[in-house]
């Protein structure tokens, strides 16, 4: 069952097609947020994307994409802190609509997109930066962060400069932006 769903994430032409859609179905999403969310789960949410958030600037600051091995900031602790991050910036929105069961299929669908995604992402990564890549996947954990390595003066790496560069700073206003019409929205006219 679980090869049948990896497939499906896989085949050429459903990516094609989300990739296509992926802009629809986001404005769907929001209509849907803007019909269905309660006021009072706005600061839940709002702190759950937060902290999603907070994980890809990190991650933005850190990242220098496709030229060199990055293992500081957050890449000491994992090697994909930007799906991590990006699962809790869309959990706090899906946590918007209170209901259990969405929140559940939206954990289980970003699962297998993540997954799939990093895969095909590594082995581009192995053909560009080789040995040091595999080596460094062999010493740090795909999806789960490693705390023990808090200690690790790496981690404490944060560079501004690289930030912008990746456009982190237009995610956060995105962010802030979108949940500031939400309130206003919500709160105001509904």
């Amino acid at each position: 069952m679980f090869d049948s769903i990896h497939r499906a994430f896989n085949h050429p032409v459903a990516r094609k097609l989300f990739l296509r859609l992926r802009y629809v179905l986001f404005l769907v999403f929001l209509v849907v947020l803007a019909r269905y969310t309660d006021v009072s789960r706005l600061p839940g949410g709002f702190l759950v994307s937060l902290f999603g958030e907070a994980i890809q600037l990190w991650s933005f600051a850190s990242l220098v994409k496709n030229e060199q091995l990055t293992a500081r900031g957050p890449y000491v602790l994992v090697r994909n802190p930007m799906y991590l991050g990006r699962l809790f910036l869309i959990l706090g929105l899906v946590l918007l609509l209170g209901n259990v069961y969405l929140t559940a299929a939206y954990v289980v669908l970003y699962y297998f997109y993540m997954v799939n995604r990093v895969q095909r992402e590594e082995r581009h990564l192995t053909e560009i930066l080789g040995q040091p890549y595999r080596d460094y996947g062999a010493r740090v954990n795909r999806f789960l962060p490693d705390f023990g390595k808090l200690t690790d003066p790496a981690v404490r790496f944060f560079n501004w400069q690289v930030l912008f560069r990746n456009n982190g700073h237009w995610n956060l206003l995105a962010m802030l932006l979108f949940y500031a019409a939400l309130y206003g929205y919500v709160a105001y006219f509904r």
